[in-house]
């Protein structure tokens, strides 16, 4: 259903665009870069910001704006909601365990990943990840799972709807690369990723399919970079991996 303009309330629209400015990558924003980030005026901006900081939703020193605990409230009830996380975390717990790292399960929104299971095992990256934390699609191996399930087409098309920024010396920036990397990963049935989010991190997903065969989400482990190739150390987590993945592809809706 086309919703009309004169339904739409502009008001709330910018609040969360204004909202959405804030991520991993810029955590603290002062007015001008997020009306920059979020595509509006700077007067627009401060407006939301001020209110967002009046209901709690935002902290204000006086230059610069976080977001507060506060905000979680607008993504854990739609988490919690989710049939989803409640369905792969006991798969996630067994498996984190049996292999000793931590594993994860990402859904696609947009160019980002948002994580919406997690069991942490050792921590290999500098950020806490947590349900709800995003990262971009590009770059990640759950990321380049779920592009690659699209239509190509659609893939290139999210590809080239946010920057492509270079996290490391490793990361993949060239669309046409990436096209290629999400042909190998449809052939292979897993993505790999070394060091491309974050220097001295690797990780390996797989795809998880409901019972129509439709891709729903990826399932991911992160191990620390070493010697070895990437494909040859991915190796001892793709079975336990698969493993999961077949059992929960005759139970995902």
């Amino acid at each position: 259903m086309e919703t009309k303009q004169s339904d739409m309330m502009g008001g709330l629209a910018k609040g969360l665009r204004v909202i959405e400015a804030f991520t991993v990558d810029t955590p603290r924003l002062s007015i001008s870069e997020a009306a920059a980030i979020a595509g509006l005026d700077r007067a627009t901006t401060r407006r939301c910001l001020l209110t967002l900081a009046e209901l709690g939703y935002c902290a204000y020193d006086g230059k610069f704006f976080t977001v507060t605990p506060r905000v979680l409230r607008l993504g854990t009830g739609c988490l919690a909601t989710m049939p989803l996380p409640r369905i792969v975390q006991p798969w996630l717990d067994k498996l984190s365990e049996e292999i000793g790292q931590s594993t994860s399960v990402a859904i696609l929104d947009e160019s980002e990943i948002v994580y919406v299971a997690r069991a942490a095992q050792r921590k290999v990256m500098s950020i806490a990840l947590m349900p709800g934390s995003r990262l971009p699609a590009y770059c990640t191996s759950m990321g380049r799972v779920l592009l690659a399930a699209l239509p190509e087409e659609a893939a290139r098309r999210l590809l080239g709807s946010a920057p492509l920024i270079q996290r490391t010396p490793h990361t993949v920036t060239d669309i046409e690369r990436l096209m290629s990397e999400l042909k190998t990963v449809r052939t292979q049935g897993y993505a790999t990723v070394s060091e491309e989010v974050e220097l001295g991190l690797r990780s390996i997903a797989v795809p998880l399919a409901n019972a129509r065969g439709q891709v729903v989400a990826a399932l991911n482990t992160g191990f620390p970079a070493s010697s070895d190739t990437v494909n040859a150390v991915a190796q001892n987590s793709l079975e336990p991996l698969l493993r999961v993945r077949n059992d929960l592809s005759r139970i995902l809706n």
